[in-house]
């Protein structure tokens, strides 16, 4: 087996090394005039436990199942982002501990793991929510969003991370407890443009497209994702239900482009430069070309329509951020990991050399 950096890599591993060396350079087509540099090409990462972070890691394992993502195979990153996910709103607002939190924190969302990627140039942030800890969401804003903006900019504070807010209520969502949960982290950690503070990186995860998480995705859009006062640095827009085609991905992402004009209240055109899109690596029980083989992958063949993006009503600057790969390790319980051999250098690393991802992640468009 071939020896790259000291790591043994696996055979799959290698054999899409090798092919894409042999294969050269893959096309990247995009009107170089018009085409905006992807500047967002990150990884959420649910651990070896399906996103709950609930043990502290041996970190010489860590590194054996994820060093994909500090090494592409040449030494450099495969991303230039790492989203550790989850923390449970309501425990971090009640500053739990138990046998998997510290102080409302889960116990593997330490200082060890987030230097591993941040001592390679990899800008980390931690993501509080997701779909599990919905109605916790409802509970902690319901009870004092203030005090959980508080305590969110203090772990951000005490780790050196940013933090993405992942409220998935389809229906009714309070707003309100948002925007307070907002003030308080801003109040903390105010916008910053330079990207330099890496506590200031605050985002939020909005649907694929614009007919679902629509009230949040309307409010978010109008009140914080604007270009001309921007409250939250992005938006993600997330994976769908399932792996789409690159057509489907592509009309989703076209919907933040469009807004929803027809809907009361209507959703305003997104900035392209405001939001990235999303992409499934570890999926169902089969290794996908996006996790292992860039050119048949749909970072590959979405590539040019994502660069080349236009303004629709916001913005100025073509092209959406980049992509986000849901998700790095174990994100379920069942299926297929990103953990050898199954790790992600011949898809993300070779998609993160084709796309020339700078490392670490630049100024952000503004635009």
């Amino acid at each position: 087996m071939r020896v790259l950096r000291g790591r043994l890599r696996s055979a799959a591993a290698v054999a899409a090394l090798v092919a894409a060396a042999a294969a050269g350079p893959v096309a990247v087509p995009a009107d170089a005039a018009t085409a905006g540099p992807i500047q967002v090409y990150g990884a959420w990462h649910c651990s070896d436990d399906a996103c709950t972070w609930a043990t502290v890691r041996d970190m010489a394992d860590f590194d054996q199942k994820n060093h994909w993502l500090i090494d592409r195979g040449d030494g450099r990153p495969s991303v230039n982002l790492v989203v550790l996910s989850f923390v449970n709103p309501l425990t971090l607002l009640n500053g739990t501990t138990d046998g998997a939190h510290s102080n409302g924190v889960p116990i593997g969302m330490n200082s060890a793991v987030v230097n591993y990627f941040t001592s390679h140039g990899i800008r980390v942030m931690l993501s509080i929510g997701g779909i599990t800890y919905t109605d916790d969401w409802n509970t902690a804003l319901a009870q004092n969003p203030t005090l959980l903006g508080q305590k969110a900019a203090a772990l951000a504070s005490q780790l050196g991370v940013g933090i993405e807010i992942d409220y998935e209520q389809s229906s009714s969502p309070n707003t309100t407890g948002l925007q307070a949960f907002i003030d308080a982290y801003r109040a903390a950690h105010p916008y910053d443009a330079s990207g330099a503070d890496p506590t200031a990186r605050l985002t939020i995860d909005v649907a694929a497209g614009d007919r679902w998480l629509i009230a949040l995705d309307q409010y978010a859009t109008a009140n914080w994702l604007t270009t001309a006062k921007p409250v939250l640095d992005y938006a993600n827009a997330m994976v769908p239900s399932k792996q789409p085609s690159a057509a489907t991905a592509e009309s989703n992402w076209q919907e933040h482009l469009d807004g929803k004009s027809n809907y009361s209240p209507a959703i305003p055109p997104l900035a392209p430069a405001k939001f990235t899109g999303s992409l499934y690596i570890a999926e169902g029980s089969q290794v996908r070309p996006e996790c292992t083989n860039f050119s048949s992958s749909l970072q590959n063949s979405t590539g040019s329509w994502l660069q080349n993006a236009a303004p629709n009503g916001a913005g100025t600057s073509t092209g959406l951020l980049g992509y986000m790969f849901w998700a790095a390790e174990r994100p379920s319980t069942r299926g297929v990991t990103t953990a050898p051999p199954n790790s992600c250098e011949g898809g993300v690393g070779a998609g993160a050399t084709a796309y020339s991802i700078p490392v670490p992640m630049p100024a952000l468009r503004q635009g």
